[in-house]
């Protein structure tokens, strides 16, 4: 069983709760209730100005309050978020360090290191371009926005999707808090933040999390009791803010993440032939022999072999200035980022192979052990952009530049405890980004107002592969590719009343041209070493109703049609277990999205969400090879070419039709405080893992529940909590070269959570 040391990291935490601010309440300007017990104001910056929710012609969410803390119950990473809000899927073959983002139907499936998804991931005013960087850690955040549909305009490249927007607390607001959880397998977890004035001009804040598991799934390989899906996280963020004048701001910004655990434990033959449902061979076999009859799916056992690890480290810092120059206020965002990776792991998912004796689960036709690694990771961004400072017409205009430089190294082993790599490839990576922006909104009359906006972009990537071993003189090459692009939207809102505003919005968004360097290979002809997508475009047409009425219930409701032009796809998998790039000539997508929050009594909060997405490739000439693994393919055959499949008119992978989420809270009133109960649910409908649909690798549906019941008062909460109550088990992807490999969603967890605000 692996221990992870824990002291340094747990001191770091508290004393980040040590150094305190004056003792005040830590009260958020985004509160899921007022004072008087009703809808308090959500105050979003989707377009980049704190603005009420209600009041934007943009299709946006909101994670915050209750539903943030529940989510984050137990130590969740980002993929928690999956389902809580409509339309928003995350997923991940790497597990916490390797997130998948995917709105209305449209992502990236793509393993590989230097992945470019159609879904940004905005921090703190901030791109975060690379997949190792987006699944940086949820703690001392403010709020969660998820805005829907193109946001080509303000947030620029890479947004044809739409975007996922984090903002931390700010260091000029006084007070802090601790907490810390224990719960089921050892999982601890500690975050801390304390901040505030320091002086009249100077406030600070330093905020700390930590996160541990200890190892819970038993291989059944080895003599050990529990060997895999342990982790120790830690994170780190440090603010200071300078304000000489009421016109001048600067904040400096700092933060580390050093993750250290196991790879991603992925399970041989987990789907019965011919279905979906989730199978576990208990037995080994020789060669020639028959598997043993499967059994129910168990997730707490594997049987498989090989090295298996994963290390993360990264590195920020960042600084933003304010300066109000009358009319206008001019923003400076400036932010590097560095970091490397290291993964290593059993890629067949499985012990041995059909060849030797003792291999299982089921049939292992060969071994499969790969190691993925980020030697070095380096991005710069800069933005400088002003903003009107009131008047009758809202504007906006920008720069924005982008510079990242990558290494990846693609490494194979024969064995699977070999520490000698028989392929090499080795991939240099360099992207190039500019763009010049600008919005403007005007007021046609009292209730009806007009946002237009544009973007010119700007992008150029190249890439250099060298491989050795077996493909080493044929998987050696360069590419670059490059495009210009204006993207644009206009909006209009009209407000009907007091409580009711209704709104329509068109958007032109854009996927830069991508490079993918892996190796395609069917057996032993090798075709290619690097692949290329041309850029994308997406053309989005929205309408949409904000509601609001006695400051008791808030009803959103949205509905979308759009057409992706040369959508980026990614053929994941398959005979030649590769990451090939592809075009498809059009993806068609329409849907809604409904959002309800309600206080029908002052102690009791209900929200719900609903959306659909019917997101399907429009191209009869599409066509990719099928899974090498065994699995039943149902698309249509190209006629003369077995093994190769039309995907036209298919759903997207990782694209459920239907998504629900649900919470409810209540308290009563106990002494200076409150016993309460939140429960937090989400439901979503079918998912395909791979562009190709089969028998095997899907998911029916998936339906997890959250409970936390406590008391609270205005600095103390003291709860016990439950995730994924109803442990329901679902495969959430696959892997489809050797067998029918696939993993599965969290465990049940469950423990106690206490903490104190000042």
């Amino acid at each position: 069983m692996r221990h992870f040391p824990s002291a340094t990291a747990i001191a770091l935490v508290l004393a980040s709760a040590g150094w305190a601010a004056p003792a005040a309440a830590q009260d958020a300007p985004t509160t899921p209730a007022a004072d008087d017990g009703t809808l308090g104001e959500i105050i979003v910056t989707a377009q980049r100005r704190e603005e009420n929710l209600q009041d934007i012609p943009v299709s946006v969410d909101v994670v915050s309050g209750a539903k943030l803390d529940a989510i984050n119950s137990g130590g969740g990473d980002i993929r928690a978020l999956a389902g809580r809000v409509p339309s928003l899927n995350i997923e991940s073959s790497f597990g916490r360090t390797f997130p998948r983002f995917y709105i209305r139907g449209l992502g990236n499936t793509d393993f590989d290191l230097n992945a470019s998804q159609p879904v940004s991931l905005v921090y703190d005013d901030v791109v975060l371009e690379n997949p190792i960087l987006k699944g940086f850690p949820i703690f001392d955040i403010d709020r969660v926005e998820v805005l829907r549909g193109p946001q080509g305009t303000l947030f620029g490249r890479n947004t044809p999707a739409g975007i996922v927007k984090f903002d931390s607390v700010r260091p000029d607001r006084d007070g802090g808090y601790i907490k810390g959880s224990y719960g089921r397998f050892d999982s601890i977890n500690i975050e801390g933040a304390a901040g505030g004035h320091l002086s009249d001009t100077v406030s600070a804040r330093l905020s700390a999390m930590y996160q541990r598991r200890s190892d819970w799934v038993d291989n059944l390989a080895t003599p050990d009791k529990n060997d895999l899906e342990g982790y120790e996280d830690v994170a780190i963020r440090g603010q200071l803010q300078f304000e000489p004048s009421d016109a001048f701001k600067l904040r400096l910004t700092g933060q580390y993440r050093n993750f250290d655990g196991t790879a991603r434990v992925f399970r041989a033959n987990i789907f019965r032939p011919g279905s979906n449902d989730l199978i576990f061979y208990p037995g080994v076999q020789n060669p020639g022999q028959t598997p043993a009859a499967p059994v129910d799916f168990d997730r707490n056992v594997v049987r498989t072999d090989g090295i298996n690890y994963q290390k993360l480290e990264l590195y920020n810092a960042a600084a933003t200035m304010d300066y109000d120059l009358g009319p206008v206020t001019l923003t400076s965002v400036t932010a590097y980022w560095n970091g490397n990776y290291d993964s290593r792991g059993d890629i067949d998912g499985g012990f041995g192979a059909a060849f030797l004796p003792g291999s299982g689960p089921g049939i292992i036709p060969f071994p499969a052990q790969s190691q993925d690694q980020v030697p070095s990771l380096d991005q710069f961004s800069q933005e400088i952009r002003i903003a009107s400072n009131g008047g009758a017409i809202d504007y906006q205009a920008g720069l924005f530049y982008f510079d990242e430089d990558i290494d990846i190294g693609s490494i194979n082993y024969d064995n699977p405890t070999d520490t000698t790599p028989s392929v090499i490839a080795l991939q240099r990576q360099e992207s190039r980004a500019w763009g010049v922006f600008g919005s403007v909104t005007v007021p046609i009359t009292e209730q009806f107002k007009l946002t237009a906006g544009a973007r010119y972009n700007n992008d150029k990537r190249d890439m250099v592969v060298n491989r050795t071993g077996f493909f080493g003189a044929i998987g050696t090459g360069s590419a670059s590719v490059d495009d210009e692009n204006l993207t644009w939207d206009l909006s209009a809102r009209y407000e009907a009343s007091d409580s009711v505003n209704v709104y329509a919005r068109v958007a032109k968004g854009y996927r830069a041209p991508s490079i993918q360097g892996r190796a395609l290979f069917v057996f032993t002809t090798v075709q290619d070493a690097i692949s290329t997508a041309d850029s994308e475009t997406i053309m989005s047409y929205e309408a949409g109703i904000k509601t609001e009425f006695n400051r008791r219930v808030r009803f959103n409701l949205s509905g979308f049609v759009y057409d992706l032009k040369n959508a980026q796809l990614t053929a994941v998998g398959g005979a030649s277990n590769a990451a090939r790039l592809i075009n498809v000539d059009n993806v068609h997508g329409y849907g809604f999205e409904a959002e309800l929050d309600a206080r029908p009594i002052d102690n009791m909060t209900l929200t719900a969400g609903v959306s659909y997405n019917n997101a399907k490739i429009d191209d009869p000439n599409a066509f990719i090879t099928g899974c090498g693994g065994g699995c039943t393919v149902t698309d249509p055959v190209r006629p003369g070419s077995p093994g190769i499949y039309s995907i036209d008119g298919n759903q997207l992978p990782q694209a459920p039709k239907w998504s629900l989420n649900w919470t409810a809270g209540y308290g009563v009133p106990v002494g200076d405080g409150e016993v309460y109960v939140f429960t937090d649910w989400a439901y979503r409908s079918k998912v395909n893992f791979f562009l190709y649909e089969s028998a095997e690798f899907n998911d029916d549906h998936m339906l997890e529940g959250g409970l936390r019941i406590g008391y609270k008062t205005d600095r103390y909460d003291i709860a016990a909590f439950a995730r994924n109550i109803t442990n329901d088990v679902s495969a959430v992807g696959a892997i489809d070269f050797n067998n029918l490999t696939g993993f599965v969603n969290e465990p049940r967890i469950w423990g106690i959570e206490a903490g104190y605000k000042f």
